[in-house]
């Protein structure tokens, strides 16, 4: 089973070096476990909180999709995606505002220090605050539940807002009825490295510190590593390599025997001017190969805007399905659909019909099973499996499940039924996409009917 695991990138800023050894790189590297379902999205409807500069947002998101593509993001394993390019999103943040308690948004960390900083100077405890800072929570829990994440990368300052998407969450499955949403955990990151920048503090864009990643070539990178801040030690004079904020980005970068051999180096009073210069090339040897694909990547966004419409096209085959059976539930599905979800269920018990489960024994030797709809329309076919008891198991959990159960995949001509984020059964080949989208209120129907019978 894989474990879905997402990411969201904020497009305020161009990434610097802090950026990619603390997320980008790690990141990057998780996302190629083969129990990992990785979802990557660039935060521009956040970044709209934080900025009012059009330009810089537009520039933002093309350079940060450039920098985490050009680093090793493989968008054929990944879904990658703009969170503004998923509509789903905004509608679930308006169906979980609709659930939110003022008093659980009151105490929001980043609207309380805004309200706080307010006092302290004398303002109206509110003057200046968006609403969109304040609905923040919500926005971010749409962007976790609209996609059943199992895990969410963070540091502890954002556990507060997983735990609102959790229990937003459990509220909608509670006053609903069904278990609609998977109920995300945090994946605490306390080992994340956090460089230093040119002045021995934590390297942000905060503190005008920062070591460019790629923006503008190798010649400003190396301008920077020159501007560390060092002691007053001069060559031949031991160093103390522990408080160095030198050593620290070397190691970053360096295997365990450079890093020793640098390390050693310094004791042995290696001048400032040279430990910089071997810092630059041990950095430059790493980042000058992503650096051409990052400027390949720069010279052509729309190779970018082809990737990304892509990924958006994979995030919607969950987001779209998911928010079909949120608004069956909460009474918005359309004219068609509801006689055939409220009507079905007496109309079948009378006539003796409902939606049946057929189980069988495949060509293979495996068990499996059909479900059909009252007028005999198949629906799903099973995965194969090797023990007849899963089989029994699964449809049970179907019957269960109902609506909530229904479709997370959407196929170029089919659907799919998902389950823990694993494939269970799917539909016959409809030919083209609008047969396929006149199936998944029939099939709804069909589950929400089972779940009736259950």
């Amino acid at each position: 089973m894989q474990t879905r695991v997402l990411t969201g990138i904020t497009t305020t800023g161009t990434p610097h070096l802090g950026n990619y050894v603390g997320a980008i790189r790690p990141a990057i590297e998780a996302s190629r476990r083969a129990d990992v379902d990785a979802f990557f999205f660039m935060a521009d409807y956040h970044a709209l909180i934080k900025s009012d500069d059009a330009a810089r947002i537009e520039r933002s998101r093309l350079e940060i999709a450039a920098t985490w593509l050009a680093a090793g993001l493989d968008p054929a394993r990944v879904t990658f995606y703009r969170q503004s390019d998923i509509p789903e999103i905004p509608e679930l943040t308006w169906f979980l505002t609709c659930v939110a308690g003022k008093g659980m948004l009151n105490r929001a960390h980043a609207y309380k220090a805004a309200v706080d900083r307010n006092t302290e100077s004398g303002e109206d405890p509110d003057a200046g605050i968006s609403a969109g800072l304040y609905m923040y929570p919500v926005l971010m829990a749409a962007d976790i539940l609209a996609f059943d994440a199992h895990k969410v990368p963070v540091g502890r300052d954002q556990i507060q807002h997983i735990e609102m998407a959790r229990d937003l969450g459990q509220r909608f499955n509670h006053l609903h009825g069904r278990e609609f949403f998977v109920l995300p955990e945090a994946l605490i990151e306390e080992q994340v490295a956090t460089l230093p920048g040119l002045d021995g503090r934590k390297m942000s864009k905060s503190y005008d510190n920062t070591i460019p990643l790629f923006a503008g070539g190798s010649k400003p990178l190396r301008e920077a590593i020159m501007r560390i801040v060092t002691d007053s030690r001069l060559p031949g004079e031991p160093k103390d390599p522990d408080n160095s904020a030198l050593f620290t980005i070397f190691r970053a970068f360096a295997s365990g025997p450079e890093t020793a051999a640098f390390r050693q180096a310094l004791l042995d009073g290696l001048g400032w001017g040279d430990a910089k210069q071997m810092l630059y090339q041990r950095i430059d040897a790493d980042v000058a190969p992503m650096r051409e694909r990052y400027a390949a990547f720069m010279a052509d966004p729309l190779a970018i805007e082809a990737i990304l419409q892509e990924g958006a096209r994979k995030a919607r085959a969950v987001a779209t399905p998911k928010l079909a059976a949120l608004r069956d539930a909460l009474g918005l599905r359309s004219a068609t659909a509801s006689p055939a979800k409220a009507a079905a269920p007496k109309a079948a018990s009378k006539q003796g019909k409902a939606p049946r489960f057929a189980s069988f024994r495949d060509a293979e030797g495996n068990f499996r099973f059909r479900l059909f709809a009252a007028d005999g329309e198949e629906l799903l076919l099973s995965m194969p499996f090797a023990d007849p008891k899963a089989v029994g198991a699964l449809q049970q959990r179907i019957r269960q499940l109902g609506v909530a159960a229904a479709v997370t995949r959407v196929q170029p001509h089919g659907l799919a039924l998902e389950l823990d984020g694993e494939r269970v059964a799917s539909t016959p080949d409809y030919g083209d996409a609008t047969r396929r989208d006149e199936a998944l209120p029939r099939l709804q129907a069909a589950l929400g009917q089972l779940a009736a019978q259950d």
